[in-house]
């Protein structure tokens, strides 16, 4: 449940400056500011850090309502294994796009990756797990 606040947390921090306009804070680079203003940033016209918002929360509260909900309990499982399973292949086609098409890392964005990868790597251990 931490690793999604973290991802709540970075992602909505990104979506704010992305909506507002605003610098990012960057350790003194601008990586940041071209990596969240370039055409990759958004799909469809919504920007990727509300998508991750989106995600991040999604899991948050399938961890949340886990033991509160007989449908949840059943499903949460397979569900965040879905989500995560999307989200961490599109942070590492995302990755891509800032190493090598962008020639810029934005830390915020390279947070959300791990954290997503880690959430992934749970999931999968827990459905495994379970199934067995």
């Amino acid at each position: 449940m931490i690793l999604a606040i973290i991802g709540i947390i970075d992602s909505l921090y990104l979506s704010y400056a992305k909506i507002s306009h605003s610098e990012l804070y960057c350790a003194g680079s601008n990586n940041c500011a071209t990596v969240n203003s370039s055409s990759y940033s958004e799909v469809f016209g919504i920007p990727n850090a509300f998508l991750g918002a989106g995600g991040y929360i999604v899991i948050f509260l399938l961890f949340y309502l886990e033991e509160r909900n007989k449908f949840v309990k059943e499903y949460s499982s397979i569900i965040v294994l879905g989500l995560t399973i999307i989200g961490a292949l599109y942070s590492v086609f995302l990755t891509y796009v800032e190493v090598a098409l962008l020639k810029a890392v934005c830390p915020y964005c390279f947070i959300s990756a791990v954290v997503m990868w880690i959430l992934f790597i749970l999931a999968s251990i827990k459905v495994f797990k379970s199934s067995s």
